[in-house]
């Protein structure tokens, strides 16, 4: 083994799943890498335990039995029982995660680890079979692949160096010399589009969109990395055909009217998880986008000559 691959494989970072035999983020069969940590507070988050880098308690209410194991080994008095129900103080735990170890019903489990490059393509590997027959790889996704560049990059290069195609999924929110550095050996952006307004992106997602449509532009023009637009589609929130129509425009003319565009209807998985890492829900209350509205917005896109597909 060379220097120069010991030295990518011993990079630690933080994930939170590994999903084999993915056919949603990317062409073909893939091993999608779900990177921990994000800087954007999505109102319609999906996978909220994505959101903090470090491992985090995952509280399953429907299997506590309520022995209290938990309770008499917390050194931090973190965690109480209210009525009927364990709850944790998540400003007082210290993530010990010693009342995992106790809990006889496996209630309490650890959302994300660290863990190395080297470790990762392992993973990788065992699919590696199923990538050639259907032209398909590696995609990592998050949270943020841009909050941890160098680990993203070490991940990358490992696969580039193996003949895997490689791909990220992002929100485009990040330092651009963190991005050309992941994006060297990236072979396809999926670039999300939350909403062309810079006041209303703020307002549903915590950032500005000014860094994000910059850097879809760079990668585009200057890197020429070949990109799929992500347009997850948000009752109440985006799916107006004023923000619809600005998102084609710049797609087709700041971009390119070769750019496929996936319509991502939103689902309602992400609400149970805010229970299970017990954090308030954001009261979202969005409903699933009906077939109708679905082909509407995809008629709008396709009037700007783009070719859209609803789904990933």
């Amino acid at each position: 083994m060379n220097k120069r691959i010991y030295y990518l494989k011993n990079i630690k970072g933080f994930v939170f799943d590994i999903q084999h035999y993915s056919i949603h983020d990317g062409p073909g069969i893939r091993t999608t890498v779900f990177l921990s940590g994000c800087p954007l507070k999505c109102l319609w988050c999906q996978n909220p335990e994505s959101q903090e880098l470090y491992p985090q308690l995952f509280f399953r209410y429907d299997k506590c039995i309520g022995c209290g194991e938990c309770i008499s080994i917390c050194t931090q008095d973190a965690i109480k029982l209210n009525g009927n129900v364990v709850q944790t103080d998540r400003n007082l735990c210290k993530r010990c995660f010693k009342c995992i170890k106790v809990c006889p019903n496996e209630a309490r489990t650890v959302i994300g680890k660290e863990i190395t490059s080297g470790e990762v393509l392992e993973e990788v590997f065992s699919d590696k079979m199923f990538y050639h027959e259907s032209n398909g790889g590696v995609t990592l996704s998050g949270g943020e692949v841009l909050l941890q560049p160098e680990f993203s990059s070490a991940i990358l290069e490992l696969c580039k160096s193996n003949s895997i195609h490689t791909a990220i999924e992002t929100s485009g929110y990040g330092l651009w010399e963190s991005m050309k550095k992941v994006l060297t050996f990236t072979d396809l952006v999926l670039f999300d589009f939350k909403h062309f307004n810079d006041d209303k992106h703020k307002k549903l997602t915590g950032v500005s969109n000014k860094v994000l449509l910059e850097n879809a532009k760079k990668i585009w023009h200057d890197l020429k990395i070949p990109i799929i637009a992500r347009v997850p589609v948000i009752p109440s929130c985006n799916d107006s055909i004023l923000n619809i129509n600005q998102t084609a425009n710049f797609i087709s003319t700041e971009l390119d009217r070769s750019i496929k565009v996936h319509l991502l209807p939103y689902n309602s998985l992400g609400k149970a998880k805010y229970k299970n890492l017990e954090q308030p829900w954001n009261c979202f209350s969005g409903t699933v986008p009906s077939d109708e509205k679905m082909n509407e917005l995809r008629n709008i896109l396709e009037s700007y000559g783009l070719s859209v597909k609803i789904g990933g």
